[in-house]
């Protein structure tokens, strides 16, 4: 199915706009963004060639959704969508690299993971996330697809991960049943676990835990990273019995930027 090239505009009074982009020079942006957030910020590893961009294989299938502010044409907040389609290409989601999937991904429907979200530091709050997440509920509405997907990471605190404390923050109506557990390929280590949560659920699992993502079953240890992901699951109708007043209402539909999911 081919969708409709332009651009979504939150408002067209507001500064911020959230588009899919195909622009090399763009998706560079964006890549020095993530590098600047994960690896200077976070102290990740990252396996990259070119100093100051984070970027690795996924980037060439999938589709980068950036918001930026229109008064200096900096991107400043940044996701990319790995549809179900542009994943069967690549032979995988990334959270398959971490967690095995088994059981959600013998869901019946269609699936859209998302990933390397990251906020420019001098735009956190809640303008650029909700801009980005109207955005990607759109594209998810478009593609017609039923399950977000994906890994929030949580930073150790200076004792170390507090798994367990993490777990008992979490509300009992965002966890899934068992039978939507994953496993996680590498578990958080015994010596590396502490017992109280010295960090806190971080802002942008926050706003997940909000919007009603579910967590499915244990951490993944990403050493890389110096994090432990939870594997994030969303039912999109879940979405929009909740939301739909706020984030599914109609969106003026502007100039000539891309939208346009490879389907």
């Amino acid at each position: 199915m081919k969708l409709i090239d332009t651009q979504i505009r939150v408002s067209p009074t507001r500064r911020l706009d959230c588009f899919v982009t195909h622009d090399q020079a763009l998706i560079e942006q964006a890549q020095r963004l993530r590098f600047q957030v994960f690896a200077k910020e976070m102290g990740a590893r990252l396996k990259t060639d070119k100093e100051g961009l984070d970027y690795d294989e996924i980037d060439h299938f999938c589709d980068h959704l950036v918001v930026v502010d229109t008064t200096n044409e900096k991107i400043v907040g940044y996701t990319r969508l790995l549809n179900q389609e542009q994943a069967r290409k690549l032979g995988y989601f990334y959270s398959q690299k971490e967690f095995n999937l088994d059981r959600v991904l013998a869901l019946p429907g269609r699936f859209l993971e998302i990933g390397r979200t990251c906020v420019d530091p001098k735009y956190r709050g809640s303008a650029v996330l909700t801009t980005l997440w109207s955005a990607l509920v759109n594209y998810a509405q478009l593609g017609d697809y039923h399950y977000l997907i994906g890994c929030a990471s949580i930073s150790p605190g200076p004792s170390g991960y507090a798994v367990d404390a993490v777990y008992r923050a979490i509300d009992s109506k965002n966890k899934a049943s068992d039978a939507l557990s994953v496993v996680p390929l590498i578990e958080v280590p015994e010596h590396l676990r502490c017992e109280r949560d010295e960090s806190g659920i971080p802002p942008l699992l926050k706003a997940y835990l909000r919007f009603g993502v579910q967590i499915c079953g244990r951490p993944f240890w990403d050493e890389d990273f110096n994090v432990m992901d939870l594997f994030i699951l969303l039912p999109l109708a879940q979405l929009e019995d909740r939301y739909s007043k706020h984030y599914l209402k109609p969106h003026l539909f502007t100039d000539d930027r891309s939208f346009s999911p490879a389907l």
